[in-house]
């Protein structure tokens, strides 16, 4: 077995790590979406639920409301409105600013997402995430470990969904 050389330069590679995990849980995140036949990126979930919670807002209110950057939220806006999840509209009160709005489709997918991915994904994460203590090394060690053992597919079929609701 090849070492992990990236775990063990602990916070010198912290951020590699971080991207990592982020990695495996988006694409663990996107095989529960699947299943519940919601067919888009995780990532763009929480740009989805901001706009559900929030209501419509510019690119540069996307971005603070996700820590995502403006060219990142443009990028993930064209393909959410190819797919007619979100359309813009120009606020009659300032036409330089541009207001993104969930669409029909779009708020008929964040029910179903809320209803039948969102709550499983929640437990999955938790039960992977239960009983990490330690320090920060130490419980990215073992939530690495704990989604290598079972991924989020495999917890979520054995844990009810718990957690909040995305109301």
């Amino acid at each position: 077995m090849i070492t992990d050389i990236v775990r063990e330069l602990g916070h010198l590679t912290l951020g590699t790590r971080l991207k990592r995990l982020g990695e495996r849980l988006q694409a663990q995140t996107e095989v529960l979406l699947a299943q519940a036949g919601i067919g888009i990126p995780a990532s763009h979930c929480p740009l989805l639920a901001a706009l559900d919670r929030l209501g419509p807002l510019s690119v540069g209110e996307l971005a603070q409301a996700v820590g995502i950057s403006q060219p990142g939220i443009s990028r993930m806006l064209e393909n959410l409105q190819s797919d007619n999840l979100v359309a813009s509209r120009r606020p009659a009160a300032d036409k330089r600013l541009r207001a993104i709005e969930l669409t029909k489709a779009g708020r008929e997918l964040i029910a179903r997402s809320k209803r039948l991915a969102w709550p499983r994904v929640e437990s999955a994460v938790a039960d992977a995430c239960a009983g990490a203590s330690g320090s920060l090394l130490a419980q990215l060690s073992a939530l690495e470990e704990a989604l290598a053992d079972a991924p989020l597919q495999v917890r979520a079929a054995r844990t009810p969904a718990r957690g909040r609701k995305y109301a």
